[in-house]
C-alpha cells in the first residue's frame, strides 16, 4: 500500500480554464430493437459492461486497449482490486492528504470538503455549466444498510461503498469516494496529452492486431477512438468519461447500430453527440424504445432492470464511477412509467 500513501496523492490543484447539430432526424437515439455497436467494442480488462473506476491502485497506462466507443468505453484504469479493506485504506489516505494540504485539523467533514473542493474549482476557472453544487440522493429504505449516491457538477456519480448503519454515514461514505476521485483527477497523469494519446492508440492497435493506417483513418474504430481522444486533449479522465457515458448509453440502447443502418458515418455520430449533453429528451427517447421492446416481448424491461441493478450494486461496492449504470436504471424506470398502470403488475416497482 505504499504506492497510495498521502505523499503520492497530493491534491496538486492547478486549475485551468450544446448544440444538437443538423443531423437530429438521422441521429435520434431511439431505436426499436437492441443491436450491436456502431464501433467495435474495446478489449477491456474488466468483465463489467460498464466503465471501470476513474481511480485505481495500479498504473494508468496499459489499460485502454480498445478502439470502440460502445460498452466499456472510457476504460482508464485497471479493474478494482476487489478488496474492500484496500479500497477503504486508499480512500482514507486521500482524505487525510486532502486535510493536510488544506490546513484541516482533526476529523475531516468530507461532505463539506467535497463541496468546498468543487466551489474552489469553479472559483479558479473550471467550466461548470450547471454550477458547483454536489447533489446527494438516498435510496429509499427503512432499514440499514443505507445507500447514498452523489453526483458531481460534471455529471460523474459515486455511491457509498461501505456498510452504512445510518443515512448520515451513507452520505459520508459517498462523499469520501467522490472526494478521493475528485482530488486524484487533478493529478497531471489524469490529463489527456499527446503522449497519453499515442500510448493509448498503440495499445488499441496491439489489442486488435490493427495497423497504423487504421489509427489515421477516422472511419475505422481505432481511428474514431483516436479522434475522440484528440478532440478532448487537455481534459481530465473524469471529464472524458462523462462524455463517453453518452456513447455507452447509445450502444446499450442499440442506437449506434441503428444510426449506421441510416447511413450515418462515424464522424457524423461523433461530431453530433460530442457536443450534446445527456438530457431528458434523450432519456425519454431511449425509454420509448424499451417500451416498444416490452410490448413485443413481455418481461424485457424486468430482465434488464434486474441485470442493471446487479451491475450497479457491484460497481458501487467496488468504488467505481456509477453514472452509466445509474442512467440505465433511470431510463428503464422511465420506461416503466411510460407503459402506464395497466402493465405495472408484470414490471418491477420504482423503489
Amino acid at each position: 500500500m505504499e504506492s497510495i500513501r498521502p505523499q503520492r496523492l497530493q491534491p496538486g490543484i492547478g486549475f485551468g480554464a450544446g448544440s444538437t447539430g443538423t443531423l437530429r432526424s438521422s441521429l435520434r437515439p431511439g431505436v426499436t430493437v437492441p443491436t450491436a455497436p456502431l464501433l467495435p467494442p474495446p478489449a477491456s480488462v474488466c468483465a463489467s459492461s460498464g466503465p471501470p473506476p476513474p481511480l485505481q491502485l495500479h498504473g494508468l497506462h496499459g489499460t485502454i486497449g480498445g478502439a470502440g466507443l460502445g460498452t466499456g468505453m472510457a476504460g482508464f484504469g485497471l479493474c478494482n482490486p476487489g478488496n474492500p479493506a484496500v479500497l477503504k485504506e486508499a480512500v482514507e489516505a486521500v482524505v487525510r492528504s486532502f486535510a493536510k494540504h488544506t490546513q484541516g485539523y482533526g476529523r475531516v467533514n468530507v461532505v463539506e470538503a467535497l463541496q468546498e473542493f468543487w466551489q474552489m474549482k469553479q472559483s479558479r476557472g473550471a467550466d461548470l455549466r450547471n454550477g458547483a453544487l454536489v447533489v446527494y440522493e438516498m435510496v429509499p429504505s427503512n432499514n440499514p444498510p443505507y445507500v447514498c449516491y452523489v453526483s458531481l457538477p460534471g455529471g460523474s456519480c459515486f455511491g457509498s461503498f461501505q456498510f452504512c448503519p445510518t443515512k448520515a454515514e451513507a452520505r459520508r461514505s459517498a462523499a469520501k469516494i467522490a472526494l478521493m476521485n475528485s482530488v486524484f483527477n487533478e493529478h497531471p497523469s489524469r490529463r489527456i496529452t499527446d503522449d497519453f494519446i499515442e500510448k493509448s492508440v498503440c495499445e488499441a492497435l496491439a489489442s486488435f492486431n490493427g495497423n497504423r493506417e487504421e489509427a489515421d483513418n477516422p472511419s475505422t474504430g481505432i481511428g474514431a477512438f483516436r479522434f475522440m481522444l484528440e478532440s478532448n486533449k487537455g481534459k481530465s479522465m473524469l471529464e472524458f468519461q462523462e462524455l463517453m457515458t453518452v456513447f455507452q448509453l447509445l450502444h446499450w440502447n442499440g442506437s449506434l447500430k441503428a444510426m449506421r443502418e441510416r447511413q450515418c458515418s462515424r464522424q457524423e455520430v461523433l461530431a453530433h453527440y460530442s457536443h450534446r449533453a445527456l438530457d431528458d429528451d434523450m432519456r425519454t427517447q431511449m425509454a420509448a424504445d424499451w417500451v416498444n421492446r416490452e410490448q413485443g416481448v413481455a418481461g424485457t424491461i424486468a430482465q434488464e432492470v434486474a441485470a442493471t441493478e446487479r451491475e450497479l450494486e457491484e460497481a458501487r461496492l467496488a468504488g467505481r464511477e456509477l453514472r452509466f449504470h445509474k442512467e440505465k436504471k433511470d431510463i428503464l424506470m422511465l420506461a416503466v412509467g411510460q407503459l402506464g398502470a395497466a402493465n405495472t403488475t408484470t414490471l418491477p416497482s420504482t423503489c
